[in-house]
């Protein structure tokens, strides 16, 4: 199914087309016709798969730009995934006449949030916890509340969130629409079903196991003391523009990240011990491409759902094979193809080997390039951008220095290749 196919409104189909999607990803499919009629939906889905938009457009069909109290209420587990959600929404309705998006989080001045909120909102976009809070302060009323968003509803309830969740359930209408995505459907997820949600339909698109078709998995042997110096091959061998790093420990992030800091990479790192406001900062540099490799705890990386993602690197093989999937469906995002590299000391691959087992995983071996593949491989770049030159045929100028200089062509070509490499 086509975006142009749904019966939405021009103004979200425009900014979808601008957003550069056409098809709809199969947890799309399934639940945004039945969300449109305004039925409540389960949808198990994983991340990466598409939900937001699943939840997103059926919210914008249905807002009413004149009443200026929240109609729609999205809650996610992290603050990461708040600001990321809002971001979504707020490009979707970027062709739409004054829709007001709020996201409200901890760690965040909440007066900031207040003045907003005094001002007219249309959909929040908030954590369990800033929600209540504001609820209990009287700035935020959600009698108006039309549609509950619970995204990624396992892992609010593994966060301790169920009594949060359910105190906002309650100052919501009765007759309202609920709309519940996770990856797991396990007995606390159905219990808040059955309370919560009327005659829902069930939505389950894949198992982990179905969400990574397109991320090509390789796994490196490396000895754990070499483990940065063979990351730093793999980062000059292959020509990705965003990578994300993934370590088990808050100290092995400040390890590699002084580490790639040092040999002169656009990098940066986001864990758990940092403030929020900290946290922001990064993921904004990150997004915005102003560093191009991010190295992060599981912790802090919940929430992160950058499309450009280009490969995941398990500097560290995750304990929790569940903790695997996770990592590497940051990329491949929305059917693009995406690639996961393991980096593995030996005692480690038994780790590997389970993971693999479990998801019946093509996880390919490799070799860390060496410094003379890696000499070849960006010679070779140089000299296909030269190639790419001399087909444009737009050196008339520069030919004439050459020739007037009298020096032998060969020897001024691989001068200027030497000068390039070592600059």
């Amino acid at each position: 199914m086509n975006f142009d196919d749904l019966k939405i409104n021009d103004d979200i189909k425009s900014a979808i087309n601008k957003m550069g999607f056409s098809k709809l990803t199969p947890i799309q499919t399934k639940a945004i016709p039945d969300a449109l009629s305004g039925r409540d939906i389960i949808g198990q889905a994983q991340t990466g798969s598409g939900k937001t938009f699943a939840f997103s457009i059926p919210i914008l069909n249905k807002i009413f730009i004149p009443d200026k109290s929240p109609q729609a209420i999205i809650l996610c587990p992290t603050r990461e995934l708040c600001i990321q959600v809002s971001e979504e929404i707020k490009k979707l309705s970027k062709d739409m006449d004054k829709v007001k998006i709020l996201a409200v989080y901890g760690g965040q001045a909440i007066g900031r949030q207040i003045r907003v909120l005094n001002k007219g909102v249309h959909i929040i976009v908030g954590t369990p916890g800033r929600v209540i809070d504001h609820i209990e302060r009287e700035t935020l009323d959600l009698i108006g509340i039309e549609t509950v968003v619970l995204d990624e509803a396992d892992e609010m309830l593994d966060m301790g969130f169920r009594e949060d969740i359910e105190l906002i359930l309650r100052h919501t209408p009765k007759q309202r629409q609920t709309l519940l995505f996770s990856a797991t459907m396990r007995d606390d997820i159905k219990k808040i079903t059955k309370l919560y949600q009327n005659n829902p339909k069930f939505i389950k698109i894949s198992d982990s196991r179905k969400t990574i078709p397109k991320i090509k998995q390789f796994s490196f042997k490396s000895d754990d003391r070499d483990k940065i110096e063979d990351l730093v091959k793999l980062i000059e061998y292959y020509d990705f523009n965003l990578w994300l790093i993934f370590c088990n420990t808050r100290r092995r992030v400040d390890f590699v990240y002084r580490n790639l800091k040092r040999s002169g990479y656009k990098v940066d790192s986001i864990h758990g011990d940092m403030t929020q406001k900290v946290r922001d900062k990064v993921m904004n540099k990150f997004r915005n491409g102003n560093i191009s490799i991010l190295v992060a705890s599981d912790i802090a990386a919940r929430g992160i759902d950058v499309s450009e993602i280009d490969v995941v690197v398990n500097y560290d093989i995750p304990q929790n094979p569940e903790d695997y999937i996770h990592r590497i469906g940051r990329t491949a995002r929305a059917g693009d193809s995406g690639y996961a590299f393991n980096i593995v000391a030996p005692y480690e691959a038994q780790d590997l080997v389970r993971i693999r087992k479990k998801y019946n995983l093509n996880v390919k071996n490799k070799k860390i390039p060496t410094f003379e593949e890696i000499e070849r491989i960006k010679n070779k770049k140089i000299m296909d951008e030269v190639k790419v030159l001399i087909e444009n045929n737009d050196l008339d100028d520069y030919l004439k220095v050459i020739t007037s200089s009298k020096m032998n062509t060969t020897e001024v070509a691989a001068a200027l290749l030497k000068m390039m490499r070592e600059k």
